[in-house]
């Protein structure tokens, strides 16, 4: 539920909470309109505290495309820590939802955070390297069948470098080192890393741009579970 729904619903409760106080005649009998106020307020009272929740806490997230599968389904909804990410910087392995590149529209998106700043990447015959070493990944779909390096300043997918007219890359006087992911920057990607329209494809994310950090995928019921970093 967004919570421009849930505002709406609040609304329509507010209404009726004010009906009945000004005209309890709405509701002749006293013992069911004491009942109703009763219950009245106690849904407001949490809808008010949910939406306040939903502001600055957590926030729900509905999964619009398989670019997560399998830890991701298409229509599960989960919960994201909006908070976190303003004490905390993204760590590797992660899933955060994020703004997006402005190329790439509005609507958040959603990946794992595969490279902090400071780190080396590359992707080599379906094998992914972070710092030099093999990441074992058992959440994938399929080994990449893209290659992938941070080198010379640039991101080369396929031998090829990413247009930065149409990428997320920061000038070359904001890199550290010509290897490394650039300070503020980070680089994300998708379970499904063959049907992912993510970093390999528009470069870095920049840290300004992270909305929160996804904990919980709480619908449907049957696959409800904590996500953990690997």
């Amino acid at each position: 539920m967004s919570p421009v729904v849930l505002g709406a619903i609040l609304g329509i409760l507010g209404v009726a909470r004010v009906v009945i106080w000004v005209a309890p005649v709405t509701v002749p009998n006293e013992k069911q309109r004491n009942i109703l106020r009763e219950y009245l307020d106690a849904f407001i009272i949490a809808g008010v505290v949910a939406l306040i929740l939903m502001h600055f806490v957590v926030r729900t997230f509905w999964i619009p495309s398989g670019s997560m599968e399998p830890t991701l389904k298409i229509h599960d909804v989960l919960l994201a820590n909006e908070i976190q990410y303003r004490f905390q910087d993204p760590k590797d392995g992660q899933i955060a939802v994020f703004v997006p590149p402005p190329m790439l529209g509005t609507t958040d998106f959603i990946k794992r955070v595969m490279a902090v700043p400071g780190d080396t990447f590359r992707v080599h015959d379906g094998k992914v390297y972070r710092n030099g070493k093999v990441l074992n990944e058992p959440y994938i779909a399929a080994h990449p069948d893209y290659e992938f390096e941070i080198r010379d300043y640039q991101v080369i997918v396929d031998g090829v470098p990413l247009d930065p007219t149409r990428a997320v890359l920061p000038a070359r006087n904001e890199w550290q080192a010509p290897d490394r992911v650039p300070k503020g920057y980070y680089l994300m990607l998708g379970d499904n890393r063959n049907d992912s329209d993510d970093g390999h494809l528009w470069g870095f994310t920049e840290r300004s741009k992270f909305v929160g950090h996804a904990f919980l995928v709480f619908w449907p019921l049957t696959d409800m579970k904590l996500l953990h970093s690997p």
